[in-house]
Formats: C-alpha cells, structure tokens, sequence
C-alpha cells in the first residue's frame, strides 16, 4: 500500500499553523506554563487544520528563500496579533495592580514562575476572573475565529500590509490605560478619601502613630470593598473581546 501526499497542500498547512502558534505563543492563558508545550502545539494544528480549506489554492513559494521570508513573515504576523491581543486583556490585571498600589498590597508583590513575571495579589486576582469570564462567556471562541479569518486577509504568501500601524497600537494602547483606570476607579476614589481622612486624623492627633494605622486601616478597606470593580468585569470582556478583533482586523488590513 503507497500512501502519497500532496507536498503543497501541506506546505500551506504546516506554515498556516506558524502563523497561529506564534499568536499561541504570547496570549494569555495559552503562553503560560500551566499549558504544555504539546497541547499548544496540538491546538496550533487544529486550528489551521480548521482553516486549511480556505487556503486551497494558496500559492506557496518553494524556493529557499521565499519560503524563509513567508515563514518569518508569518511568526512576525502571528507575534504582532498576539501582542496586541495580550495587551488588551491585560488590562484588567492593570486595573488590579492600581488597586494594590492605593491598597497597600503592592507591598506583597511577588514573581510569578508560571507567568514568568511580577504580579500583585489584586492583580493576579482580576486577571484570573477576566480569563474565567472570557472561557465561561464563549468570548475566546470569538477570538480564536477572528484570528482565522486573518487568513482571508492575508493569506499564505502574501505580505500585509500595514498603512494604519502606529494607529492600531495608539488606540490599543489608549484603550488599555482607559479600561484599566474604569475598572480601578472606584476603588481608587474611597481608599483617595480614606487617604485624606486618616491625614486629618493623624494632624488633629500627632500622638498617633501613622504607620502603625494608615497600613491596616487601608488593607481592611481594600478587603471589604474589594468587590466593587467586579461588577463591571464581564462588560468589560465583551468589550475587550470586540476591541481585539477590531485591531487584529486592522492590522492585517481589513479595514
């Protein structure tokens, strides 16, 4: 029994997964540690395995170096959607680690070996919940399927190209600093006033020692009205959700 394989059709499949894999690579929760390697892989397959027949007659360079300069262009295509998609859903840990610094629970910062970065309690904590409501909403469905259709816009072989760049990145990056002070802002108002109120409390009464009474009393503030941001968290997914197939359609130039 001969069993034969068409080598292009491959080819596209093999370099479509690249492309997807380098996305995998930097978007979280799929880039952290927890995720094996393998099963990133084996997602990374699938996914263009999904895709494979819209890239049927795809041409696809065979020489050696427009075969190199495809695949680099797919794993910086790849890098640059992940990039700004990671970006966006960070910014709720943003919104968390602005309420650990007006908390006081920055102090209590530590490495995190499996996201291979510094992360505060509260921080860590809204990140968690947006990864939650992102799976339990269908909402990463929506992401794993505009990152797809890139390839109707730029399909294998084919560079993008990239006109409104520093457009995309100026508005990612608005919207990031904007979403993460909604989300912090109340937060942030009462432990400001709680703030004002224990400097007035330690001028009337110089006795006090105010070390020994601003750390606690804000740390117990922040406790209980921890639960004020987590209200408008599943609004802001969806909106997290629509604004990164937003961008990453813009960047490979469908809009």
């Amino acid at each position: 029994m001969t069993l034969t394989v068409d080598g292009e059709p491959l080819l596209t499949f093999l370099i479509a997964s690249i492309r997807i894999v380098a996305w995998i690579a930097v978007v979280q929760p799929f880039s952290s540690r927890t995720v094996p390697s393998m099963a990133k892989v084996v997602l990374a397959l699938g996914l263009a395995f999904a895709v494979s027949p819209s890239l049927a007659g795809t041409a696809v360079p065979v020489d050696t170096v427009g075969l190199l300069l495809t695949i680099v262009t797919q794993v910086v295509l790849g890098l640059a959607m992940g990039y700004v998609t990671s970006l966006l859903f960070s910014a709720v840990a943003a919104a968390g680690g602005l309420i650990d610094v007006f908390g006081g629970f920055s102090l209590a910062q530590a490495f995190d070996p499996l996201g291979m970065n510094a992360s505060t309690v509260l921080g860590n904590l809204h990140q968690w919940l947006a990864t939650v409501l992102l799976f339990v909403s269908g909402g990463y469905l929506i992401v794993i399927g505009g990152l797809l259709r890139t390839f109707s816009a730029v399909p294998i072989g084919q560079s993008p190209e990239l006109p409104g760049g520093v457009a995309v990145l100026t508005s990612v990056f608005e919207f990031f600093f904007i979403t993460a002070v909604q989300i912090a802002l109340p937060m942030a108002a009462v432990l400001f006033i709680s703030d004002l109120g224990l400097a007035l409390l330690t001028k009337v009464a110089p006795q006090l020692n105010a070390i020994n009474v601003v750390f606690p009393a804000k740390i117990g503030l922040t406790l209980m009205l921890v639960g004020l941001s987590f209200p408008v968290l599943p609004g802001v997914v969806d909106k997290i959700v629509e604004r990164t197939l937003e961008a990453m359609a813009a960047m490979v130039g469908a809009t």
